[in-house]
């Protein structure tokens, strides 16, 4: 009576976590999702425009790659994308959601700015330089610092603090824009001068960034797996109550962390501001800080992974604007095909660590028996 019971509540569709997919095996299962994805494209671009989808795919390929321009463009886009998911990722590492990279990486911004603004007259480049990079630094830090203190010493909710710290960083941005804008009402800084801002390599204004970034990449790597701290990290975010029964300082984790995570969108900041942008406005950053969010997730914290899961983003961005330009389609179609590519390749990770079975039923259970 019992086992009958359990059979009539026993679910028709049943998840459980399995051991997750390694190797060449989770490579195809992407690599399925991806053309999954496009298939699904294709038929939306039938239905809803004229356009043969290949012409689409190409426009999304060249305004990608097209052109050795264009690559470059790309690579600097990865690399800042790169940069602050690097800087998001030991605080999620933590299970300590910063939400707030965003507005982290654009105070970096403006106080780069603001120390090409006012120390250019006093200040070499030589010397002013590396204090654009302190102060960005700084900025960073103290934004990321705000809500760790609160987080560990009072146990506010650091998800909803650190996007709170995002609008007051982009209101702070536009109000200093509105002030001390040029042309007056432009809504940005005038540009710094050009004897300030970050070296050219041979003839290649981004490749600084990138390489920059590519050093920083290799030394988040290490600090996360062979540091002490980054040792921390892994145990905090593990069990908190563990880490406090070996003798770590929780709350002092937690400060740190955060401090090294908004001190790196900073960095972020200080690389657009002074390396590519050369001025700072609300929108600088674009959106990258929400978008790292997802990288770093892909990527399952690994640095190196990143790059992979920064180019794919990317990629995709830049080949939208060409579709969006060439077939003079609205913004919103190329978004809508590149959230759909990256919905399937997220959705791909759920076939990677789990497996869907289905409840027999009681004609087979009792052929069987």
């Amino acid at each position: 009576m019992k086992a009958k019971i359990k059979s009539n509540h026993e679910p028709l569709i049943h998840i459980a976590k399995k051991t997750p997919v390694q190797g060449w095996r989770a490579m195809l299962v992407r690599a399925g999702a991806i053309v999954a994805a496009l298939l699904v494209c294709g038929i939306l671009t039938v239905f809803l425009t004229d356009l043969n989808p290949i012409s689409v795919y190409s426009s999304l390929i060249v305004g990608a790659i097209g052109t050795p321009r264009r690559i470059w463009v790309l690579l600097h886009d990865l690399a800042i994308l790169l940069c602050i998911s690097l800087a998001v990722t030991p605080a999620f590492k933590m299970k300590f959601w910063n939400i707030g990279a965003e507005g982290q990486a654009l105070v970096g911004g403006l106080a780069t700015a603001a120390c090409a603004m006012f120390l250019g007259n006093s200040l070499p480049p030589h010397f002013l330089i590396p204090v654009m990079l302190i102060a960005s630094i700084v900025a960073g830090a103290i934004w990321g610092l705000i809500p760790s203190i609160f987080k560990a010493l009072w146990g506010t909710n650091e998800t909803l603090f650190t996007l709170m710290m995002n609008y007051i960083a982009i209101q702070l941005v536009s109000y200093f824009c509105f002030v001390f804008s040029v042309p007056k009402g432009s809504g940005r800084l005038e540009p710094i001068n050009e004897k300030f801002w970050l070296p050219v390599i041979g003839d290649n204004d981004y490749l600084f960034n990138i390489l920059f970034v590519l050093v920083l990449t290799v030394v988040m790597y290490i600090y996360l797996k062979y540091s002490k701290q980054g040792y921390e990290i892994s145990v905090v975010g593990e069990s908190v109550n563990t880490a406090t029964y070996i003798g770590i300082n929780v709350k002092k984790v937690i400060i740190r962390t955060m401090v090294i995570s908004g001190a790196i969108c900073g960095i972020a900041g200080f690389l657009l501001v002074a390396g590519a942008n050369h001025t700072v406005a609300d929108n600088t950053i674009g959106g990258r800080g929400f978008t790292a969010i997802m990288v770093s997730w892909l990527a399952k914290f690994n640095p190196f992974s990143m790059i992979l899961t920064s180019l794919l983003i990317a990629f995709l961005d830049r080949g939208a604007i060409e579709i969006a330009t060439q077939h003079k389609l609205n913004d919103s179609f190329s978004e809508i095909i590149t959230g759909i590519i990256i919905f399937f390749i997220i959705g791909s990770e759920f076939f990677i660590n789990y497996s869907v079975k289905f409840r027999k039923s009681e004609k087979k259970e009792a052929k069987n028996k």
